[in-house]
């Protein structure tokens, strides 16, 4: 399963890749995103260099948009607990620059510095932060953030869950099918101690998902 550092070693290895020609969104990250070559002002590509990095490391995101705000309407409808608040590598950041609209940009988070915030972002520059064209390391200010998203995808599979609480609290996709398991004696009786990994969190929720944990059933 990628991590946060495949993902951002995949932005990483993009800096210095511009558009050709010059102001033009004719770039390969739009080709792949699109299916086809594009060009034209309709055709903005940081949320396609985003996509472009999750998808090279094996983690594609659940929703396919080229759209920073529609992105983050997605996250905050159907996975909030994706938005979080303490950054980490290969996270997703949305920004929001003075004036326009509430979302504007995207990129790869990379470090956090007092109120700096350093990203490898698609299609900016020094002259224009959101249609700049090229692949850069940027640093900006944290006030300039809209959200970081951390897709499940990054999800550290290294932790250990130990309590229904924690997993309410970490975990909470995974909560009400460890809450079914626990009641039917199948996982520790109180809940506690259980020592699960974020795949066995999965595989429960999937088997669940299957119906193989009817309601009711012993």
């Amino acid at each position: 399963m990628a991590t946060g550092k495949d993902i951002l070693a995949a932005a990483v290895s993009q800096l210095g890749v511009k558009e050709s020609p010059p102001d033009s969104n004719r770039v390969k990250y739009n080709t792949w995103y699109y299916g086809r070559e594009v060009s034209g002002p309709a055709y903005p590509w940081c949320m396609a260099f985003v996509q472009w990095c999750y998808a090279q490391a094996g983690a594609a995101l659940p929703f396919k948009t080229a759209s920073c705000g529609a992105l983050l309407r997605w996250y905050r409808e159907h996975q909030p607990e994706c938005i979080v608040k303490e950054p980490e590598p290969g996270d997703i950041v949305i920004f929001d620059f003075p004036g326009g609209a509430a979302t504007d940009h995207t990129g790869v988070f990379e470090r956090l510095r007092g109120d700096q915030v350093t990203t490898v972002d698609g299609n900016t520059g020094t002259a224009n932060d959101a249609d700049g064209g090229a692949v850069m390391r940027r640093a900006r200010s944290g006030r300039l953030v809209a959200a970081y998203i951390r897709p499940r995808e990054l999800e550290d599979d290294m932790k250990r869950y130990q309590t229904i609480e924690e997993i309410k609290q970490d975990a909470p996709w995974a909560a009400e099918t460890v809450e079914k398991l626990v009641e039917r004696k199948a996982l520790g009786g109180t809940g506690a101690g259980l020592d699960l990994s974020a795949d066995m969190l999965r595989l429960f929720v999937v088997n669940d998902r299957m119906g193989l944990y009817p309601a009711g059933g012993k």
